[in-house]
């Protein structure tokens, strides 16, 4: 992997999941999953609309249109909502926890349909990022108890979040190969807001507008343009980097939001976030040697 741009666009993309993660915990009780994700990709969708304009449409044409909607439904739609719909049963760093198989998911697809090949690099490198997510997370991830909610159900609903995003980071390539990553997002993305749009229907969402406070206004806005920027960021990775590497860039994402808390809350320094933070490092420097990164 000699281009560095695709995997600092994925150390971004991590990042930004760990933030856009704290503050749907915050508002994910004002407004329904699908209703929650519908504004969330509503707002990314319009934050790119300056970009498209500025830049010359490339037609899809009508074969790759289904796959690349479908991809977004996928990407966009069910990946979000289950993971919206887990948070509300169980506790956020445990479902941070759960969704951080990602990795492990793609690796094993990505093999399994030929795409990749599994290396000692690329398995443990998965490994110690999932054990720097664990131990960043330490016990909280799985002794807190939620207030309210099944704890089985949300734990099938965080680890359907993360087969559904592992299972269409590795479709993604050949499609931002042939149109570039802004289009393919823009157009996945479109496609995911009208599956949501049904979706935030049933939750009643358009029959009477939700009551924010307005600090869930402030935290929807944010969760919406970081995530218009952040998933461009994820297609554009997907399209130039094995999908295994690019997700394993996904362990920043808890770890940025532990130590967040320090950083902006001035909450105590956690060592287990730190000592977190060097696995998930050892793990990516491991897997992204150059004799084991391609």
């Amino acid at each position: 992997m000699r281009r560095p741009g695709p995997l600092w666009a994925a150390a971004g993309t991590g990042i930004q999941v760990g933030a856009a993660m704290v503050a749907t915990r915050y508002v994910v009780d004002a407004a329904g999953p699908g209703s929650l994700g519908f504004l969330r990709y509503l707002i990314g969708l319009v934050c790119l609309v300056p970009a498209l304009w500025l830049r010359p449409w490339r037609r899809i044409v009508a074969r790759d249109l289904l796959p690349i909607g479908l991809l977004g439904i996928g990407q966009f739609a069910a990946l979000m909502v289950l993971l919206n719909y887990s948070l509300q049963h169980i506790p956020a760093a445990r479902a941070s926890l759960l969704f951080s198989t990602f990795p492990l998911m793609t690796m094993i697809l990505s093999a399994l349909l030929g795409r990749e090949r599994f290396t000692p690099a690329k398995v443990g490198g998965s490994l110690l990022t999932f054990a720097g997510v664990s131990i960043a997370l330490g016990g909280a991830a799985m002794t807190a108890q939620p207030q309210h909610g099944s704890v089985w159900l949300g734990t099938l609903a965080a680890l359907g979040s993360a087969f559904c995003g592992a299972a269409c980071s590795t479709f993604y390539a050949p499609y931002v190969a042939r149109y570039s990553a802004l289009h393919v997002t823009a157009f996945a993305m479109f496609v995911a807001v009208l599956a949501l749009a049904g979706i935030a229907a049933s939750e009643g969402f358009f029959l009477a507008w939700p009551r924010f406070t307005a600090g869930e206004v402030a935290a929807i806005f944010f969760i919406g343009i970081s995530s218009g920027v952040g998933f461009f960021l994820w297609v554009y990775a997907l399209g130039s980097a094995p999908p295994t590497l690019v997700t394993m860039f996904l362990g920043l994402g808890p770890v940025t939001a532990a130590l967040g808390g320090t950083m902006l809350l001035g909450e105590p320094l956690p060592i287990a976030a730190l000592l977190g933070l060097a696995c998930v490092l050892a793990g990516l420097w491991w897997a992204l040697k150059p004799a084991n990164a391609d």
